[in-house]
């Protein structure tokens, strides 16, 4: 900028001492007004910054100033200064410095707020969703907002430096069953026919494989009609979608790991722990035994043991005639857990039963002994096979939680939670990833009991067309993974099944026909008879990785416009009713119903 422009010759972020005695012309909002008497502190910020600028109470504009209202714009003409040592205020880049004003310009004026701007008031989620333009000027959300764009270049330059083509797919398009549900759009040329917003561009990407494209990625818009939760928006989300020819398992994750690497370490302080390529891999079946979750937090250091056959027909009958029954009996190892005591023994199994679990076993090894019931009860050489097996040292506990395997997991997740926030066991500043592979590729449907797919139906099952025709559908796993941050999924992904007669094979196995998989995945049914090449991807959520990188409790943190949590958009006063005169272009009549939205 010149000194010629007409609104600003700065921002109001890069002044410093190297500017002290020289003219400015600076722009931006009001963010703060402070009467010193004789002297009026005025804090200007724009996008780039905040600059404090001094008027005296003998200027002619100090009448002006002082009657300013918080959040109006305004020009400030004037010469930068340097601050005396006692005003220098370090948390900012331009701390060491202020203008002295020379003139101001009121360029608009700012009505009373609906909550303050410059502080962090308790103003209530929807009163800042319906201002949400004035709750983006807030610094930490405005910060966040811009961390996303940076992100999101950076991600790019990653992806086009190992050789992806950005290509973007389409909005509109057919409607999908992808386990969520569509957003539908009315056709005005075609009555009674609707386009669907994609959930995900799955068959598209899977597409641009068939036609020849190698590495395909793009920041990827979707749209799910779904409830909200805290890290799902109730409307669209974005994702790094990418898929790669002949492409192996590893071959994706050699592609994702240096990128999601590289992204926390850039936009994470130094001394942040991050995982480093290769990340773990644990099988599906292991997670959920030894996390009690397929979105294991690996800051929790706690795991779980089966520790069954110790157990098993020995002197803890308890246990034991649970295990005839068909139980599982698992042990948490707590590090020192010894040195908490009796009474917080008792609390965690009063939790317990507070929580629907019957309650929490305990030992713990003092003296070279075991302590408590089990302790007391179990065979001499069960109690060493159980320190050996969780190298138990003095002072160390075990937790035990003992349930049928189908119905274990869910209480091992929580009381590895429990103990963990306990015993403040969570590792701090740092990001541990890993994948979670090897999920299986069918389960039952527990209201019908029909076989259905667990995971992605468009998975190539390990083994291939051989597995799907001799091998039990349960036992059968498929090449898919997710990828999981500090407990949080951040997509998840396959190797895709390329091979139409294995394709056809493993819908017939989960109750479609060939008329059912051709009708609604023609297009991508017919692309395959045309030579496809095997390939494989994976999508991770740019929201959910803002969440990780802010510590966001909530998607809405991390988005410039968000709807509420009713999948309204206050702001805009979205969804609306339409026009008798839209309805009938669009071929449309409405029913009525006995409730509306609120």
């Amino acid at each position: 900028m010149t000194k010629s422009h007409p609104y600003r010759w700065q921002h109001c972020g890069e002044l410093n001492e190297d500017n002290i005695k020289q003219s400015t012309r600076l722009c931006g909002w009001l963010h703060k007004k402070r009467d010193h008497g004789q002297l009026l502190f005025l804090d200007i910020r724009d996008h780039y910054g905040i600059t404090q600028c001094v008027i005296e109470s003998s200027h002619k504009d100090f009448a002006l100033c002082d009657q300013l209202t918080p959040e109006s714009v305004i020009r400030i003409d004037g010469t930068v200064v340097k601050r005396s040592q006692e005003t220098i205020n370090t948390k900012l880049p331009t701390g060491t410095i202020e203008v002295a004003v020379s003139s101001v310009t009121l360029l608009s004026r700012a009505a009373t707020l609906p909550f303050q701007i410059a502080t962090d008031d308790d103003a209530p989620e929807e009163q800042r969703l319906r201002y949400r333009f004035l709750e983006l000027r807030r610094l930490a959300l405005h910060d966040t907002i811009v961390l996303r764009a940076r992100v999101i270049e950076h991600l790019r330059q990653l992806m086009r430096a190992q050789g992806f083509t950005e290509i973007h797919t389409p909005i509109l398009t057919a409607t999908s069953p992808e386990g969520a549900r569509d957003y539908l759009v009315p056709s005005r040329s075609y009555p009674g026919h609707f386009y669907a917003l994609p959930q995900a561009p799955q068959l598209f990407k899977q597409l641009l494989m068939t036609s020849g494209f190698d590495k395909y990625f793009q920041i990827a818009p979707c749209f799910r009609d779904e409830d909200a939760r805290a890290d799902r928006s109730p409307g669209e989300f974005y994702q790094l979608d990418l898929e790669m020819a002949f492409a192996t398992q590893d071959d994706v994750f050699n592609v994702l790991e240096p990128v999601l690497s590289d992204t926390f370490t850039t936009f994470t302080p130094a001394q942040t722990h991050i995982t480093a390529p290769p990340y773990p891999r644990i099988p599906y079946l292991d997670a959920l035994a030894t996390y009690g979750s397929d979105k294991p937090d690996l800051r929790n250091p706690l795991i779980a043991q089966n520790v069954s056959d110790i157990f098993r027909a020995g002197a803890f009958g308890l246990f034991a005639r649970a295990i005839d029954d068909g139980c599982a009996v698992y042990a948490i190892k707590v590090p020192s857990g010894a040195r908490r005591g009796r009474s917080w023994f008792d609390n965690c199994n009063r939790w317990a039963q507070q929580n629907g679990m019957k309650g929490l076993a305990y030992l713990f090894w003092q003296d070279t002994k075991a302590q408590g019931p089990i302790g007391k009860n179990l065979e001499d050489d069960r109690l060493a096979q159980l320190r050996t097996s969780c190298a138990l040292k003095d002072d160390d506990a075990l937790v035990f939680i003992c349930a049928p395997p189908a119905s274990a997991p869910p209480l091992i997740h929580s009381v590895r939670e429990k103990l963990c926030d306990d015993m403040n066991l969570r590792e701090q500043n740092s990001y541990r990833f890993c994948w979670i592979t090897d999920y299986p590729m069918f389960e039952r449907d527990p209201t019908t009991k029909a076989l259905t797919f667990s995971h992605n139906p468009f998975s190539m099952p390990q083994g291939g067309l051989d597995a799907l025709k001799s091998q039990d559908p349960l036992t059968i796993k498929a090449w898919q993974y997710d990828i999981v941050c500090n407990g949080v999924e951040l997509s998840s992904g396959a190797i895709r099944n390329h091979d139409p007669e294995t394709m056809l094979c493993a819908f017939k196995i989960a109750g479609y026909d060939e008329e059912t998989l051709k009708k609604q995945f023609g297009g991508l049914w017919q692309a395959f008879q045309y030579g496809a090449p095997p390939h494989g991807g994976s999508a991770p959520g740019i929201e959910r990785m803002l969440m990780l990188l802010t510590n966001a409790t909530n998607i809405r943190e991390v988005t410039a416009f968000p709807m509420n949590g009713q999948a309204r958009d206050v702001m805009m006063d979205a969804p609306q009713p339409i026009s008798p005169q839209r309805l009938k272009e669009l071929h449309l009549a409405l029913i009525k119903t006995k409730t509306r939205p609120s």
